[in-house]
């Protein structure tokens, strides 16, 4: 008999191949769900809490997992240092831990009502297509990125909403969560400037490295701010003049920041998303206490 023992990922790699600072974007629009819906926290806490866990842990952990299984040869190139490409987690370990999370972040949102259960299936198979071949919208700058942003944007939000209201979420609250998940299209592709050589190597067509890295800076800057002018249109529409002021100064300031970036766009795309696309994301939840304001649902 043998008496090879079978190699096995600890703890701490697989919660880095979780990536918990990208928890944050969908665990924040969970939130602006959840406050665009107007309706009550009292007896909804546990709810609440437990859309925070499907929202970033288990959805967002299981995209970055599968993410990291299919991208394991870009990263041996970009990020040698993950947890999979450095052997920390061998074998099929990280397919492994892809699919236990798929399958646990599907019972945790059917225990949340069928909206939420329905939302969370559309961001699951979102974030295996994204990834996994033959699909691997990833390979196209367009696609992956306009997948990511609803994934991590849109259906979060309309996941807080409608955990809170038991049913499908109004219609103001949908097209917000909509336009908001548009304009992250940017946000994602600035996010694609850190692997430009390895995207390259790989021959996967990033928008920096399908227009340039200039061109793909111009192109993500109008991508994220022509959504928040039509937000900014419809709070002042629905009667919400401060809070579309308030948006709106938001967003001028970000056009400060973008003027900056695109002096330098391969250098200073890190900068801005860290300094731009935190004011996008306190304009979310600006325009979510609007509609909250307004009914919500």
């Amino acid at each position: 008999m043998s008496n090879a023992v079978v190699a096995r990922p600890a703890p701490a790699d697989v919660l880095e191949l979780l990536k918990p600072i990208t928890w944050f974007p969908p665990m924040w629009a969970f939130g602006c769900g959840v406050v665009s819906s107007g309706a009550p926290l009292s007896e909804r806490w546990p709810l609440v809490i437990a859309g925070i866990v499907l929202a970033g842990p288990m959805l967002c952990g299981m995209s970055q997992a599968v993410n990291d299984w299919y991208d394991r040869h870009v990263d041996a190139i970009n990020e040698p240092n993950r947890p999979i490409p450095s052997g920390r987690i061998p074998g099929n370990w990280g397919l492994y831990i892809a699919i236990c999370w798929s399958v646990l972040s599907m019972l945790l949102a059917a225990a949340l009502g069928p909206w939420v259960f329905a939302a969370a299936a559309l961001g699951l198979v979102m974030a295996w297509a994204y990834s996994m071949p033959p699909i691997r919208l990833k390979q196209n700058g367009w696609l992956g990125n306009a997948a990511c942003g609803l994934a991590y944007e849109s259906l979060p939000w309309f996941t807080g909403a409608a955990v809170m209201s038991a049913a499908i979420p109004d219609w103001r609250v949908i097209v917000v969560a909509l336009l908001y998940g548009l304009g992250a299209h940017g946000i994602m592709t600035l996010n694609d400037f850190k692997a430009i050589d390895g995207d390259k190597k790989m021959g996967v067509n990033s928008l920096p490295v399908l227009l340039g890295a200039e061109n793909a800076a111009r192109l993500a800057c109008v991508v994220m701010a022509v959504p928040q002018l039509v937000v900014v249109s419809l709070l002042f529409a629905w009667d919400r003049p401060y809070f579309a002021i308030a948006v709106s100064a938001l967003l001028v300031l970000q056009l400060g920041f973008m003027a900056h970036m695109l002096k330098a766009p391969r250098d200073r795309a890190p900068w801005y998303n860290g300094t731009g696309v935190s004011s996008y994301v306190l304009g979310m939840l600006i325009s979510a206490f609007a509609l909250s304001s307004i009914g919500g649902a």
